[in-house]
């Protein structure tokens, strides 16, 4: 049997494939032996760091107050309807225009007064005629009394004079009463506040003839307003006359109010009830109530219905997330966990929490919308906490 020969330089290369092998397996299972004196490495393949630098809190137990709130509308207490008293009579002048402030029995607007006293003169003048006809027949009438029974002439001549002394004195007091009347006109060429308030429209113009019972002016009276909140049936239950309420415009404005009467009805179709507030005054640091409540605004009122123990935590410790509230507890190795709660009442910058955390723990303060469930924190002092974007923007 024949065997070929390997060439020597065959050999060698096979040879020194056989070396490579060999150093290459040596090279991938050498473990290397750590050194004592090398620190170890921190970050993501050593020890955890801290995500987040916070203080922490615990929910305090104290009074707070019980409010229902509502929506509703702003209107005059009551408005006084302003018309002409009398018919067929010239504007002459206005001397009130709206948003006037006025007072009961200031001159608002009159009348041309010309025809009227006119009328008042004629009056005059006719009851002069009959007061003078009246001492004619009184006179009559006293000489007939004084020959009745004489025979001198007929009792049906005395009866007439009589009659004539009842029907002249019966002529003043009918002359005197158109006269009464038409100064009553006169009167009424001037149109009188009938109360104080304040103007709220004006539908009379100079030179127009106005009959009796057109409306000129409108008044707020005493220039009230109260705000109509609408409750649920359910809610009505829980108010009462002298409820104290705080009602706030549409431009932050607030003013105090009172509960002054409840309807006595509940709509059909809303199931809602009126609440009537008188608006008494507006809180400090607040426009005056005529510049920012107006009849015809929506405002949002408040009841207080007194106060109830509560535990209540800073706003910025609750974290809203799809809908629902979280808060985050820093357990004794500083690492956080996530604790769904229910919240209520708001009050400055305080919010109640009704369920979900109990007194003794630990909460982060501020900056939970930047945490995970699970995620390692470093706690320090309330005053020392730098604040949470700030943390954010140095990671």
């Amino acid at each position: 049997m024949n065997r070929t020969p390997f060439k020597p330089r065959t050999l060698g290369l096979i040879a020194a494939a056989v070396l490579a092998l060999l150093a290459l397996g040596l090279f991938v299972n050498r473990t290397p032996t750590p050194d004592p004196a090398t620190p170890a490495v921190t970050g993501t393949a050593g020890t955890a760091k801290p995500s987040l630098t916070v203080a922490v809190i615990e929910a305090k137990s104290g009074m707070l107050p019980i409010k229902l709130a509502a929506n509703g509308s702003v209107a005059a207490w009551q408005e006084a309807s302003i018309g002409a008293e009398t018919s067929g009579l010239r504007v002459a002048e206005l001397h009130a225009s709206v948003g006037d402030q006025v007072k009961k029995g200031q001159l608002l607007a009159s009348f041309a007064a010309e025809s009227v006293q006119a009328d008042v003169a004629l009056a005059r003048a006719a009851v002069a005629e009959a007061q003078a006809n009246a001492q004619e027949a009184l006179a009559n009438g006293d000489r007939a009394r004084a020959i009745q029974g004489t025979g001198a002439i007929s009792a049906q001549q005395i009866n007439q004079y009589l009659t004539q002394e009842q029907t002249a004195q019966a002529r003043v007091a009918s002359a005197k009463a158109q006269l009464d009347s038409q100064l009553l006109r006169l009167k009424q060429t001037r149109l009188l506040a009938p109360d104080s308030g304040i103007i709220s429209s004006r539908s009379a113009t100079v030179g127009s003839v106005v009959a009796a019972g057109t409306e000129m002016f409108r008044l707020i009276r005493q220039g009230r307003l109260e705000w109509r909140g609408e409750v649920t049936s359910a809610e009505l239950g829980r108010l009462s006359t002298g409820t104290g309420v705080v009602v706030t415009a549409p431009g932050g404005a607030q003013v105090k109010g009172r509960v002054r009467t409840l309807a006595p009805t509940v709509d059909a179709t809303s199931r809602n009830g009126l609440v009537y507030v008188d608006l008494i005054s507006p809180l400090a640091g607040n426009k005056p109530m005529a510049n920012a409540f107006k009849p015809g605004m929506y405002a949002r009122g408040e009841f207080e219905l007194g106060s109830s123990t509560a535990l209540s935590v800073p706003q910025t410790a609750v974290v809203v997330r799809d809908g629902f509230s979280y808060v985050y507890r820093v357990g004794p190795d500083n690492r956080v966990t996530q604790l769904k709660v229910q919240t209520g009442r708001i009050v400055g910058e305080q919010i109640e929490i009704q369920s979900g955390v109990k007194p003794e723990d630990k909460l982060v303060a501020s900056g939970g919308s930047f945490l995970s469930d699970g995620d390692l924190v470093r706690v320090v002092d309330a005053a020392l906490a730098p604040s949470a974007p700030a943390q954010a923007a140095s990671k």
